[in-house]
């Protein structure tokens, strides 16, 4: 994280420094060229970056799916459907909280494999193989740790693969779709206990508004204004963050 703000720093150094000297940032130019090839190196070559550039595009996805961030983001649009307070916060807001929050929360981890895995490669002491092998362990743990065991059963049991006899035996391939499994049920959980006491909320005010012959008028107008009060008075953000943290298993 500190590599990261420190890169964007030095970005915006040198953009004012050449804006003050009224010369455009000068920027990195990447050529393409197609052309027909020649023998089977160039065939290799040009699949090799076919699947480094298909490997980028999904790389956001497969992030996302290996860290905390989906359960985070069910829970804040679940908590934002209960207040019923419609786009307010924004999806991009959301996101954005959802991301800083899953970047606290993977931080060691992340930390762990460039300096097992990433690092050493760089400097030449490693292999590919073995670098991929210590960078994912971090991320295997992790997922271990907040991974259910049925999940993991069942995407064994669909693939056909024998019971392993430990950890390491299971592939990368089926961890991923069990730890994501395990996930949406957590952030299924967490939005329902959310929903109870704004759903009380919504009854009480509803009863009382039929009860005064008010049938006409929306009980969600009336209800929204006390449930973002209750929200604010118990420091709600606060305890939901809190508890969503203490919830991940590190």
């Amino acid at each position: 994280m500190k590599k990261v703000l420190l890169t964007i720093f030095v970005i915006l150094y040198l953009n004012a420094s050449f804006a003050q000297q009224n010369q455009p940032l000068p920027l990195p130019k990447i050529n393409v060229e197609l052309g027909t090839a020649k023998n089977p190196e160039d065939i290799s070559t040009s699949l090799q970056l076919l699947l480094a550039l298909t490997i980028l595009a999904i790389a956001p996805s497969i992030i996302l799916m290996t860290t905390c961030y989906l359960r985070v983001i069910i829970v804040f649009h679940f908590l934002r459907t209960a207040l019923g307070t419609q786009q307010m916060p924004p999806n991009q807001l959301l996101a954005g909280a959802a991301l800083f929050i899953t970047f606290f929360v993977m931080a060691p981890a992340w930390q762990k494999a460039h300096d097992e895995g990433l690092k050493p490669y760089i400097d030449k002491k490693i292999t590919l193989d073995s670098a991929y092998s210590k960078g994912i362990a971090p991320i295997r743990e992790f997922m271990f740790k907040n991974v259910r065991q049925k999940d993991l059963e069942l995407f064994l049991s669909i693939a056909n693969m024998p019971q392993p006899d430990n950890r390491d035996d299971i592939p990368i391939h089926i961890l991923i779709p069990a730890y994501t499994l395990s996930e949406l049920r957590a952030g299924f959980i967490i939005g329902f206990f959310l929903f109870v006491p704004f759903l009380m909320i919504d009854m009480i005010v509803a009863s009382i508004l039929m009860s005064m012959g008010m049938m006409m008028l929306p009980p969600m107008l009336i209800s929204t204004p006390f449930k973002i009060l209750l929200f604010v008075l118990i420091d709600g953000w606060n305890l939901i963050v809190g508890s969503l943290v203490r919830s991940i298993n590190l």
